[in-house]
Parts: structure tokens; sequence; C-alpha cells
């Protein structure tokens, strides 16, 4: 594994900054409800199991971020297995 790289287990459906916070995961974030974009991450593996953009994620991503697996975590429900970077 390398460094850095940590591996959890969430419920299905579960939100990924709250996932993150619970496990120390280390997202960054401030406000958590989709305002200020600071929990801007990337989904590198399983964009497949999050569920659907959101309006307020478009506000802050472009369409261009959200094709290369842009999400923001605060916004982003899991529903399998996902790899994450920030």
């Amino acid at each position: 594994m390398p460094q850095n790289e940590r591996r959890v287990s969430a419920a299905h459906n579960s939100n990924l900054l709250r996932v993150s916070l619970r496990e120390q995961g280390g997202i960054p974030f401030k406000c958590g409800g989709g305002v200020c974009g600071t929990c801007k991450c990337r989904i590198v593996l399983g964009i497949e199991n999050t569920d659907a953009v959101k309006a307020k994620e478009r506000k802050h991503l472009s369409d261009e971020q959200l094709a290369q697996g842009f999400r923001m975590a605060c916004q982003t429900f899991v529903l399998g297995d996902i790899a994450v970077t920030w």
C-alpha cells in the first residue's frame, strides 16, 4: 500500500465526507454543506459507484472536472468500492 493510502469500510450510500471524518481520512473541508467547494476530491477508481452529481457540485466543478472524476465529498454518496485522492 503506498504511503498515505488508507482503506476503510463504509455502509452502502454513505456520505464520502462523513466517512473521511469518521475514519480520519483527511479530505479537507470547511462548510460541509456544498457552499465553499473546499472538499473537492477526485474519484480515481469506481466513479460508477457514486451517486448522481448534485446542483451544488456544478457550481464549483466544471464539466471537464466532472468528466475527470472530480466530486465534492460533502455531496457525494458512496454506493460501492471507490478510490479517492485530493
